[in-house]
């Protein structure tokens, strides 16, 4: 797995430079024009995002929509998809996956609740906000 997040318009080579079977986590593009994969890897990887309008705004498929190098169609599918499973996340050990990750508040919450839940079933000590 690597986690990618550089602070301004890096790109990372493409494909030609991870294992097949690896996991690209991409935090990074947060505003429009910011980029750091090269779009070749995008349209060969299986890429997962958070939610399609944010994603083409400041994620990483920003650029190469606007571009014209990938469309739509070429991603995937969402976060939500995946863990609801009316996508399959891996199918293979030579795949290439990709999450683009703009960060959304409902997801936060969700684990933050998770999160709590558990730490309460096992009696470690919390604080109660409300």
């Amino acid at each position: 797995m690597r986690c990618v997040h550089p602070w301004g318009i890096i790109l990372v080579s493409g494909g030609k430079h991870f294992r097949p079977g690896t996991h690209i986590n991409a935090i990074g593009a947060d505003a429009k024009g910011k980029q750091e994969l090269e779009a070749d890897l995008l349209k060969d990887a299986k890429v997962i995002i958070d939610e399609i309008e944010q994603a083409a705004h400041s994620g990483e498929i920003n650029v190469p929509l606007s571009e014209g190098v990938i469309n739509v169609e070429d991603i995937y599918g969402t976060l939500a998809e995946v863990v609801a499973e009316t996508k399959r996340g891996r199918e293979n050990d030579e795949e290439i996956t990709i999450f683009d990750s703009t960060g959304l508040a409902i997801q936060d919450i969700i684990c933050a609740k998770l999160v709590y839940e558990k730490a309460a079933e096992r009696d470690v000590p919390v604080l109660e906000l409300l």
